[in-house]
């Protein structure tokens, strides 16, 4: 099991937070607001604490649940808080009054934009930004796409995954983290334009 700390307080940080109290691992929740902190950490039981914004994260594993705009200035605000740790990006990085369009450089994506500003011993993986937060919370099996440059990173990562009971599928280098947002925006265009946003995307493996 891991130790993991998750810095956001979202539906997708307790939808994680959830699964991976359930899933056994020791969980932090880290907020600026740290009255809700304690409630978050509170209502996932299990033991989950809350820390405190900008010191060294407890766990091994920290989940970078802000939106995309967010991800930089935190991380280089954590700064060396957050060397050797493994930073899992999990936002998408749409915007526009319609969700049609990313908004990172042309090249890059916002896990590269992160990897960037973190410490050079932190490995950036990104993960879980193609699965609704509320659809993660109903429990379940689905399958999480991640890419990262680091094997070891990503091999803590897709135990991480699967202790959750969900399908890891390693999409290859960081680089892959621009196709991954993309399909978050994808999934967005397929939820508004029918599918409705109880949906998941998922990969049929034929044997």
């Amino acid at each position: 099991m891991s130790s993991v700390s998750i810095i956001g307080l979202g539906s997708m940080a307790r939808a994680i937070g959830a699964r991976a109290v359930e899933g056994g691992h020791t969980v932090e929740v880290i907020g600026r607001d740290a009255v809700k902190a304690e409630e978050v950490a509170a209502a996932l039981g299990g033991g989950a604490t809350a820390g405190t914004f900008g010191t060294t994260p407890a766990g091994d594993l920290v989940i970078l649940a802000v939106p995309h705009a967010g991800g930089v200035p935190v991380v280089t605000q954590y700064g060396d808080a957050l060397a050797g740790k493994v930073v899992i990006d999990i936002s998408n990085t749409f915007a526009g009054p319609d969700d049609t369009a990313l908004v990172t450089p042309e090249g890059s994506s916002g896990a590269q934009e992160i990897a960037k500003a973190a410490p050079a011993s932190a490995h950036v993986v990104k993960a879980f930004n193609t699965v609704f937060g509320h659809v993660l919370a109903r429990g379940g099996p689905l399958d999480v796409v991640f890419a990262g440059d680091d094997a070891g990173a990503k091999a803590r990562v897709s135990a991480f995954i699967e202790s959750l009971g969900l399908r890891p599928l390693d999409a290859g280098g960081l680089e892959m983290a621009h196709w991954l947002e993309g399909a978050g925006l994808l999934l967005m265009g397929l939820a508004r334009s029918g599918a409705g946003f109880d949906v998941a995307l998922g990969v049929t493996i034929f044997e």
